[in-house]
């Protein structure tokens, strides 16, 4: 069996821990694991191989953790844009033999009770051998409005709800015959791909287009033109709503798709206020708070029933049961051409991170760190001058046609325009000052010449 991992999301609901560039599938929240790294070792006991579907910027996050679990035989699908479910699976089955049984799965659930997933697990496959298209619903704790509905009798699916009101949740509640959808799959690829194209039509022909024409080497890397005409669509929509070979199982298996900063509070733990556990937390007559915070000293007072979640770069308050608006803070910074939802002041790059210290009209200073054995693109910029000085390890330095070793307390200098690239030959991380000067300093002003990571 194969797990699919769909790795896509910008991780809107969980701003500011989540962003565009870090979203929360591989924030380490708990036991300094991710969400993704949770999926991968909960799926690997009942699959041999994960075929792992992300964009580029996401590959370099799970590349890196994946190394953490030592995970091997591992294939990756890369999506210039995103197109919803539908496409993204299709995809990777295109890939598959059409009698692989895949699990397909999200890259950012939570799922506590483990030996009860790998029963549920076992039942799934025997349904998918037998051609069906499986899909997992959790039993329903209480009239959640943001969760979509299936309606079941015994195996076979009646219906697919959509989101319903309190009032129509509780109805289905008391009905005792319907469960959330979890979005959680199980089938064959071949019978997948033939419901697919007897339902969605254009989607599996669009989407077949776009794999023939990938580039198919250590990964699966689709072309941005061919992505885009492929019709946006999520698989229930296009196949698991119209199909009659959908059959659902029963999984009590402590599930949450941690949607929000509300449901994300039900799994840390609490002191007898019921607020947050956390040793930069002090609060003085004040219950039932979540905060979050990892440097800073979050003091509460007189303080009942807030969601408080501080980054280095911004700060959240929110009345508890109102965190689903979250979303509409993303689209205001957008709207703002603030980078605030898209990166954090701390970045991950295939070769390293580097940090944000200062960010001024004129000059922007970072820390930067280079893993050993990796190096930067082969670069150049166009409204920028760089001064590098090395704090630890040893730096090597191309700047036009020189080549010099940098070492602790040492610097260079590179021109506006010039030819540059770092990289780390040692066997420890090189960390060092990067000063910028310039009319513009964005991170768009890079000209890639060379790149290990074929970013553009």
């Amino acid at each position: 069996m194969t797990n699919i991992i769909l790795c896509g999301g910008s991780g809107t609901r969980l701003w500011p821990i989540s962003r565009t560039l870090m979203p929360k599938q591989f924030v380490k929240l708990f036991n300094n694991e991710s969400l993704f790294q949770l999926t991968v070792k909960r799926n690997i006991q009942s699959c041999e191989k994960q075929f792992i579907v992300s964009n580029s910027e996401q590959y370099f996050l799970a590349i890196d953790q994946l190394e953490e679990l030592s995970s091997t035989n591992n294939k990756f699908l890369l999506e210039p844009i995103g197109r919803n479910t539908a496409p993204a699976i299709t995809l990777a089955c295109l890939a598959l033999d059409p009698n692989e049984i895949v699990l397909v799965s999200s890259s950012d659930h939570l799922i506590k009770n483990e030996s009860a997933y790998q029963k549920v697990l076992l039942e799934a496959e025997k349904l998918a051998s037998q051609n069906n298209l499986v899909t997992f619903g959790i039993t329903p704790e209480y009239p959640e409005t943001g969760y979509g509905y299936i309606e079941a009798e015994n195996v076979n699916v009646k219906a697919f709800h959509e989101k319903p009101d309190v009032i129509t949740a509780q109805k289905y509640i008391d009905a005792g015959n319907f469960y959330w959808n979890s979005g959680i799959f199980c089938f064959k690829a071949g019978v997948f791909l033939e419901e697919l194209n007897r339902y969605s039509p254009e989607i599996y022909e669009k989407s077949k287009i776009a794999y023939e024409n990938a580039k198919n080497d250590d990964m699966l890397r689709i072309n941005h033109e061919d992505m885009l005409a492929i019709p946006e669509n999520s698989i229930d929509y296009a196949v698991m709503e119209k199909s009659s070979k959908v059959k659902v199982v029963s999984a009590n298996i402590a599930w949450s798709d941690l949607g929000s900063f509300d449901a994300l509070s039900q799994e840390f733990k609490k002191d007898e206020s019921g607020n947050t556990i956390n040793d930069n937390l002090i609060a003085i007559n004040s219950t039932n708070n979540f905060v979050y915070t990892k440097d800073r000293l979050i003091s509460l007072v007189g303080i009942d029933d807030l969601i408080v979640v501080d980054t280095a770069d911004a700060l959240l308050i929110s009345k508890k049961g109102d965190s689903q608006k979250i979303k509409d803070i993303v689209k205001e910074l957008r709207g703002r051409e603030s980078d605030l939802h898209h990166i954090h002041m701390t970045a991950h790059r295939p070769w390293g991170t580097y940090t944000i210290l200062e960010d001024t009209p004129g000059y922007k200073i970072k820390r930067i760190v280079v893993k050993p054995g990796k190096r930067l693109s082969l670069q150049k910029h166009f409204h920028r001058s760089e001064h590098w000085i090395v704090v630890s390890g040893t730096a090597t330095v191309t700047v036009g046609n020189e080549i010099k070793t940098v070492r602790p307390n040492e610097s260079t200098y590179i021109k506006m325009g010039e030819i540059h690239r770092l990289e780390n030959e040692g066997k420890i991380d090189v960390v060092l000052i990067e000063a910028q000067v310039g009319e513009y300093t964005g991170e768009d002003d890079i000209v890639r010449i060379e790149d290990d990571f074929k970013r553009c």
